[in-house]
């Protein structure tokens, strides 16, 4: 028995809803909170292509 049957076995059969289907953004205060604290953040990147987050505090 392979990892992924022990998975399977253990979890059931993975779900797949329907594809085409849009995403639905519910809007709710913990998604509130979360734009609020990234909105503190600025996205930088670096001479390699690297991603990363900086307080904006920190940028000058």
């Amino acid at each position: 028995m392979s990892k992924t049957d022990k998975l399977r076995f253990f979890f059931g059969p993975a779900t797949r809803g329907d594809t085409a289907a849009p995403v639905v953004h519910k809007h709710d205060d913990f998604e509130a909170a979360s734009e609020e604290d990234l909105a503190h953040f600025e996205v930088e990147t670096d001479s390699e292509g690297h991603h990363y987050a900086v307080r904006k505090e920190d940028v000058t």
